[in-house]
């Protein structure tokens, strides 16, 4: 379920990818789709060794320009090992291997791959691959403390079974990690001084110990907000009801249940954040429960069940909330879609609301789109198209920060 990371929000943007040899070195083809699909521009450089497992003509077709194979390529590119730090705006290398972190720790520049490095001011990541003898070597540990020293950004690796079948520390990171982490360093860093908690999902509001009360959110569009806030620099901490999304490994995730859960760990976040967003779909009621048991249908021939409120945990962080903070809510509506969202607005002490027709094809719970209208409080209201939830996601952070 990565649909939450399919930002298109990019273009201008570019990227240097530095390919080196391992057998992860494929994985970068489908890293480059992705950079691409957003809107990024790809220049690539594969080291000799990258080039035993993958060539550069593989990277050209599905539209990297340029692709460097070699230290001195042609007399009419007699500067290729500058051009980078002139035109990129970060510097992947993925993989990156023990030889090229050695290279990049001592300054050598006898390839062409660690003398762009050596040239390059930007950003710098790395995603290490590697067997786990090697990534433990003291060597590679007193290098990467180098690096990392400098600036230069790790991504991974990760604990598993790697090539020659060993198992360990190495291996190297999901394509996911590190798409995110290419994204966030040509975003906009204009929320790194925000702590941002975002609700998200359904509930369930258990009734016997097989059934529950809750309604078909995915929670992608809180996804997408999390991840949106993330990408421009916020801490971001996240409450879920019980749906399953990738988060970077620093995005705090509380996973919850029921509408009690999600309102009890709201109210310990919501003190040290300074702007909240609560998209998710809460249950206003809840069953009383039947029992501890499976209730059985035996000798019964209708049922009733009597429900109670849950807390508005919307409402409750609205009335607490302090001058220094900021709340957004949503509103998932079928009727009256503007009259709701200016109630609700002013009921909860807003700075915002995003209201959205859940019974319209292409928008609401289970979509990858949305239809929405926005309303703060200063007055200012658009409406939003269908359109992708990322964008919608991205254009709500924009709406707020002119506040």
């Amino acid at each position: 379920m990565n649909e939450h990371l399919n930002f298109d929000c990019f273009l201008g943007k570019r990227i240097h990818l530095g390919v080196c040899g391992s057998v992860a070195a494929y994985k970068s083809l489908d890293l480059l789709r992705m950079f691409r699909k957003a809107g990024i521009e790809v220049s690539v450089t594969l080291t000799d060794g990258a080039q035993e497992f993958i060539k550069g003509l593989s990277f050209e077709a599905l539209g990297a320009f340029k692709v460097w194979e070699r230290m001195f390529p042609t007399l009419d590119d007699t500067f290729g090992h500058l051009e980078p730090g002139q035109a990129a705006d970060a510097m992947l290398i993925v993989p990156a291997t023990a030889s090229m972190l050695a290279r990049m720790a001592h300054g050598l520049a006898d390839e062409m791959l660690s003398c762009q490095s050596l040239a390059f001011r930007g950003r710098k990541l790395v995603a290490p691959a590697m067997n786990p003898a090697m990534w433990d070597a003291p060597a590679t540990v007193d290098n990467c403390s180098v690096l990392a020293g400098r600036g230069v950004e790790f991504i991974g690796p990760d604990c598993g079974d790697v090539a020659c079948g060993d198992h360990g520390k190495g291996r190297m990171a999901p394509l996911e990690a590190i798409y995110a982490a290419g994204l966030r360093a040509v975003a906009p860093d204009d929320m790194s001084d925000r702590h941002v908690l975002i609700t998200l999902g359904p509930t369930r509001e258990k009734w016997d110990a097989v059934r529950f009360w809750s309604n078909p959110s995915s929670g992608m569009m809180g996804a997408s907000i999390a991840m949106a806030a993330w990408l421009r620099g916020a801490k971001v901490t996240v409450v879920s009801g019980p749906v399953n999304w990738w988060f970077p490994d620093d995005v705090e995730v509380i996973r919850v249940d029921s509408a009690q859960q999600m309102f009890d760990a709201s109210m310990d976040v919501w003190p040290v954040c300074n702007t909240g967003c609560l998209t998710a779909a809460v249950a206003d009621f809840k069953p009383v429960p039947h029992g501890e048991g499976k209730f059985k249908k035996e000798g019964r021939s209708s049922l009733g069940v009597e429900f109670e409120c849950n807390p508005d945990i919307l409402k409750t962080l609205g009335s607490i909330k302090r001058e220094d903070q900021q709340l957004i809510g949503f509103a998932a509506e079928t009727s009256n879609i503007m009259e709701a969202a200016r109630g609700k607005l002013e009921r909860k002490n807003l700075d915002m609301i995003v209201a959205n027709p859940v019974n319209l094809p292409g928008a609401g719970f289970g979509a990858s789109t949305n239809s929405v209208y926005v309303l703060d409080r200063a007055g200012r209201s658009e409406e939003w198209p269908n359109l992708p939830k990322t964008e919608i996601a991205w254009r709500i952070w924009d709406h707020l920060l002119l506040n």
